[in-house]
């Protein structure tokens, strides 16, 4: 039987297939040379970004031809800044033939689908399909980096007890409480005690976990495949769920899943984040928490306890260490602080 992330990428394969017959030929090249360079997730999103790209050019610049029906002889007249307009226009639109919906993009929404579109007109430059490429053109919009937001280590225990106890929970949610309880607190454990995406946390199956090295295989952004190891209070959450996840039915195809839903099929990604949202609705008003919040309190601790960027990024799964220490800069600065006072040059 295929596992979750084979059954996944297939899924996204086929979407991908019936997103490419939307758009005009030319544009079916460039998806091919992503193959092995990006996920199926990555190659979906981008086909949507597309669609919304040519949707505009169809709509704003190239007085409604259909979208299949534009040609790279049209596609040779796009200049910069007729790109530069497609950026103002994701600020706020509505797609052509439903008026009902209207779609809204920030900054991170934007350099994503200009991120489609310049992959785009770089390989059509590549090929030698247009002579010019205005994308490059273009400037990425600026994103302005948050503070980190995290659990202090009250806060943690705080949650872990709540999940635990059900304390102040609805009578609606409490009904449920007891059927779910070992399975959550299993799931916040894990996330806290690992630092893994939800999307990581979804995909794991039973025979993922080996207890007799305390490791779990997870399969990161990209499709590497790594073992990340979890210490005592994580492994006694997982044996205390198992031992009751043994015992439950399951949906065919959903056999193998770690985590399940009350129908008995594999967790998805939304539910994790709401009971995440749930639980942390408890113990904190000021905090928005999330499970990738948890992922942020683990990786704070982590280098508070070892000081170690580059393990820190190897453990969170970044391929580039500028991006953990990108966001862990501010206590990069606490770090330096306290180095000042480390030296003693007289007694």
């Amino acid at each position: 039987m295929p596992n979750y992330h084979d059954q996944t990428h297939a899924a996204n394969t086929l979407k991908l297939r019936e997103n490419l017959k939307e758009l005009p030929l030319f544009v079916r090249g460039y998806f091919g040379t992503m193959d092995d360079q990006t996920s199926s997730r990555t190659r979906l999103g981008y086909s949507y970004d597309l669609k919304i790209f040519f949707n505009f050019l169809s709509e704003e610049i190239l007085d409604g031809v259909p979208i299949k029906d534009i040609t790279v002889d049209q596609f040779k007249t796009i200049e910069s800044e007729q790109i530069q307009a497609f950026m103002e226009y994701l600020t706020y639109y509505i797609p052509a033939g439903d008026p009902d919906t209207a779609h809204q993009n920030k900054s991170l929404g934007k350099s994503r689908k200009l991120a489609a579109v310049r992959g785009l007109f770089k390989h059509l430059y590549m090929t030698k399909k247009i002579s010019a490429n205005p994308a490059e053109l273009v400037a990425f919009p600026k994103i302005n980096q948050k503070s980190i937001t995290t659990l202090e280590v009250n806060e943690i225990a705080k949650l872990l007890d709540t999940v635990d106890s059900g304390e102040n929970l609805t009578r609606h949610q409490k009904r449920y409480h007891e059927r779910t309880k070992l399975r959550d607190a299993a799931i916040i454990t894990l996330l806290l005690g690992t630092g893994i995406r939800v999307s990581e946390c979804v995909g794991l199956d039973i025979t993922d976990i080996d207890f007799d090295t305390n490791g779990i295989r997870v399969i990161r952004k990209g499709g590497d495949e790594m073992i990340l190891y979890f210490g005592d209070e994580v492994q006694a959450a997982l044996q205390t769920y198992l031992a009751e996840r043994e015992k439950m039915p399951t949906q065919e195809g959903h056999e193998n899943a770690l985590f399940l839903s009350m129908q008995n099929r594999r967790l998805t990604d939304r539910a994790i984040q709401n009971l995440v949202k749930k639980y942390a609705g408890l113990i904190t008003k000021l905090k928005k928490i999330s499970p990738h919040k948890l992922r942020s309190t683990f990786g704070t601790q982590l280098y508070a306890e070892t000081g170690d960027i580059y393990l820190v990024a190897n453990v969170l799964g970044h391929a580039d260490v500028n991006t953990t220490r990108k966001h862990y800069a501010k206590m990069d600065d606490n770090y330096r602080r306290r180095a000042a006072n480390a030296v003693r040059l007289r007694d």
